[in-house]
């Protein structure tokens, strides 16, 4: 066997995880909807003229769905599932942290509806990540409701 016959079969050996069709369509489907899932609630916030926008959501919510995806092409069991869900929360409860902002003279808080999107992004990518996409749909859609038209009707009711 030649050396670049050793290289080339080593190579395909590494990217083997996605040798099946199926699976390369599931996981490409799943990686793509958690951004586009993130996309839009990330645009909702950039349009709100938020620090967390549209990158942000996207990342998360393939990140999330990336940790949830790569386990379970390694047959983990549940309890090692839950273990990655567990620092996902733990890890965007620490970005989040970082959203969160106090004013020192006013002593007013804000930055806590993104860092709860950020959190909702997250709970979706892993959603999306474990196959359960129809309630990551939905979830989106709620959040879409809660951020954008809950607002509208606040201030159409102050007006009247």
């Amino acid at each position: 066997m030649s050396t670049w016959e050793i290289v080339i079969g080593t190579i395909a050996a590494e990217f083997s995880d996605l040798s099946d069709v199926e699976d390369a369509t599931r996981i490409t489907l799943r990686l793509f909807l958690a951004g586009l899932l993130g996309a839009a609630l990330g645009y909702e916030r950039e349009s709100q003229g938020k620090a967390a926008g549209l990158r942000t959501h996207m990342l998360v919510a393939l990140g999330s769905a990336l940790f949830v995806i790569a386990p379970g092409l390694a047959w983990s069991m549940d309890d090692a599932m839950s273990r990655v869900i567990q620092g996902i929360i733990t890890g965007i409860g620490f970005i989040c942290a970082g959203t969160i902002i106090k004013g020192n003279d006013t002593g007013d808080v804000r930055g806590l509806t993104t860092a709860a999107g950020l959190w909702l992004t997250a709970a979706m990518g892993v959603a999306v990540g474990l196959g359960n996409e129809a309630t990551a749909v939905l979830s989106t859609l709620i959040a879409l409701f809660v951020l954008h038209v809950l607002p509208w009707m606040v201030r159409k009711r102050r007006k009247a």
